[in-house]
């Protein structure tokens, strides 16, 4: 198994001397075309300069390479071939790269492959180095790193930590499914610290969303909902929606890792 640790450690070693390479690429390619005129060398820089390009090509093959080692990891790790996808991913996490998106890549490949595999602590660490680098311009990279830290600090009972990665997914722009995926996190943690109301707030629109997502999310997303109205005392709101979520999905299912939930499934309401 890829440790975790030393692996963040390589990677932000790798950053570095990837970013160096390419200041130090990009500074020879401009002292070649700056050399003549401005200090009156007469050296044709044309043999340095193609050098440099056909150095710059081949690591950016190499690095091409690396990356599309991993990039069927998701579909491995969605197949529940954890072994297959972390092979991928450590050989690409090995490899070089001179480009920083490949590498950030990988770890975040990495960063599901631990989340799938139920290990939240190492999940968590993943996401805080991913978000500890800049992340602008790698598209729905840092949203999906924010939901998986909140997730796993879900998981991991750290309310605080996962406070912090949900609000900060405010500051983008969801798509409907990342939207999804806040809106159980959201329900998850409010029922962790007893906020009903706020849970059961736009209800309406809270359930039609639910209708979106795939069965087991919709089935949890509306239990919660449900939990929220029985604990507010609307009992035929929350039977309603109890039902709702047992059409989708086993109330034992439901309501694994989640004794509260368990707690309203057993409950027996006068109809």
């Amino acid at each position: 198994m890829v440790p975790v640790d030393a692996t963040i450690s390589r990677v932000r070693r790798d950053l570095i001397i990837a970013g160096l390479l390419r200041a130090g690429l990009l500074s020879g390619a401009l002292a070649c075309v700056l050399a003549g005129p401005m200090l009156g060398v007469h050296v044709d820089g044309m043999f340095l300069l193609m050098g440099i390009g056909a150095v710059w090509i081949l690591l950016s093959v190499r690095s091409m390479q690396g990356t599309r080692l991993a990039a069927d990891s998701p579909s491995l790790i969605a197949a529940g071939q954890y072994e297959q996808a972390e092979a991928r991913i450590d050989t690409a996490l090995r490899s070089f790269s001179l480009f920083r998106a490949g590498k950030l890549q990988s770890l975040h490949h990495l960063a599901l492959l631990r989340h799938a595999q139920r290990r939240w602590r190492e999940t968590a660490l993943l996401c805080q180095a991913l978000l500890a680098q800049k992340l602008g311009g790698l598209g729905r990279l840092p949203r999906a790193t924010l939901l998986l830290m909140a997730d796993s600090s879900l998981e991991m009972g750290d309310l605080a930590g996962a406070f912090a990665a949900m609000n900060r997914l405010y500051q983008y722009r969801l798509s409907l499914n990342e939207a999804q995926a806040l809106q159980v996190l959201q329900l998850d943690y409010g029922s962790r610290v007893g906020a009903w109301e706020p849970m059961l707030a736009n209800v309406g629109t809270k359930t039609q969303m639910s209708e979106l997502m795939p069965p087991p999310n919709a089935a949890r997303s509306q239990a919660l909902l449900a939990l929220a109205a029985w604990k507010l005392g609307h009992r035929p709101l929350a039977r309603w929606l109890r039902r709702r979520a047992e059409l989708l999905a086993n109330p034992q299912e439901i309501s694994a890792d989640r004794p509260v939930l368990a707690e309203m499934f057993h409950e027996q309401w006068d109809d």
